[in-house]
C-alpha cells in the first residue's frame, strides 16, 4: 500500500487553478522526470484526493486537465534538440510503451524554427513560444535554462517561502526590536569613537597646556559610561536574538504539527 499523504502535501487549490486555465482557453502541459506509474499515483492524489490501497485504484481522470503529459523526460536535456531521447506513447492501463514516429502524431513541445510554436493535439491552433509560461521549482534546470534556451516565460515555485512569510509576520515585533537595538549600538559606537579621538588629541594639548587634566578625565569618564551602555545594549541584543531563534524553532514545530 502506498500512503501518499506521508510524502506529499495536499493542495486543494490545484484543481480549481487547472480548471480556470482550461476554461479560459489556455493549453496546459506537464513535463516530469518521473515515470508513468509514479506520476499517475501522485496526480491521482493531487487532483482526485485518491490514495492507492486495496479497495481504491488509480484512474486517469486527471489527464483531462492537460493537453500534453510527458513522463520520464530526463530534464533538462529533454528541451535540447541534440540531447532529446526518442518519444514513446504510454499505454495507460499497463504502462507499456508504444512505438511512435518519435512522438508523431503526438504533440511536439517546442521547435528549432526561428519562431517556434507549441502544437496542440486535437486543436487547430498553436501558441508562440513567448506565450508559454513554464512553472518549475529548480532555478537552473527549470527557470534559467528555459528562459535562455527556449525564450519561455518562467515562474519559480518556492514552497518554503510561505512559511518564511508567516515567520516574518509572527516575529515582526522582535525583528523591529532587534533593528532598534542595532541602531542604538551603532550610535553609541560612533560617540565612543568620537570621544576616543578627542582624548587622543587631549593628550597632545595637555603637553602644550592647552587642555586641563580635569577636562581629560571628564572625557574619559564619558567614554567609560558609553562603553558600559554599549555593552548593555549588546547584551540585550544577544538576548533578544536568542529568544528570536527559540521562537522560530517553536513556530516551525507548530507548523509541522499542523501539516
Amino acid at each position: 500500500m502506498i500512503n501518499a499523504t506521508r510524502y506529499i502535501n495536499e493542495d486543494t487549490s490545484i484543481v480549481p487553478m487547472l480548471k480556470m486555465l482550461r476554461d479560459s482557453g489556455r493549453a496546459t502541459f506537464l513535463v516530469t522526470n518521473s515515470l508513468w506509474d509514479y506520476t499517475n499515483i501522485v496526480m491521482n492524489f493531487l487532483c482526485e484526493s485518491r490514495t492507492v490501497d486495496g479497495s481504491r485504484k488509480c484512474n486517469f481522470h486527471w489527464l483531462k486537465y492537460f493537453d500534453v503529459v510527458i513522463t520520464g523526460s530526463a530534464k533538462p536535456s529533454f528541451f535540447h534538440d541534440g540531447n532529446r531521447a526518442n518519444l514513446f506513447e504510454v499505454e495507460l492501463e499497463s504502462g507499456m510503451l508504444i512505438n511512435t514516429d518519435n512522438g508523431s502524431p503526438m504533440a511536439q513541445v517546442g521547435s528549432s524554427s526561428p519562431a517556434p510554436t507549441l502544437l496542440l493535439k486535437g486543436q487547430k491552433k498553436a501558441c508562440r513560444v513567448f506565450q508559454v509560461l513554464y512553472v518549475g521549482d529548480h532555478i537552473y534546470g527549470d527557470i534559467l535554462r528555459r528562459k535562455k534556451v527556449l525564450g519561455w516565460r518562467t515562474m519559480l515555485v518556492v514552497p518554503e517561502l510561505e512559511r518564511e512569510v508567516e515567520l516574518l509576520w509572527e516575529l515582526r515585533d522582535t525583528h523591529k526590536q532587534l533593528r532598534l537595538l542595532r541602531n542604538e549600538h551603532d550610535l553609541i559606537e560612533d560617540k565612543i569613537h568620537h570621544l576616543k579621538w578627542s582624548l587622543k588629541n587631549a593628550i597632545a594639548l595637555i603637553i602644550y597646556d592647552d587642555f586641563s587634566t580635569v577636562e581629560k578625565q571628564k572625557l574619559s569618564s564619558e567614554c567609560n559610561a558609553l562603553e558600559f551602555q554599549r555593552d548593555q545594549v549588546r547584551f540585550a541584543h544577544q538576548q533578544t536574538q536568542r529568544e528570536c531563534h527559540q521562537m522560530v524553532v517553536i513556530l516551525l514545530y507548530n507548523m509541522k504539527q499542523v501539516d
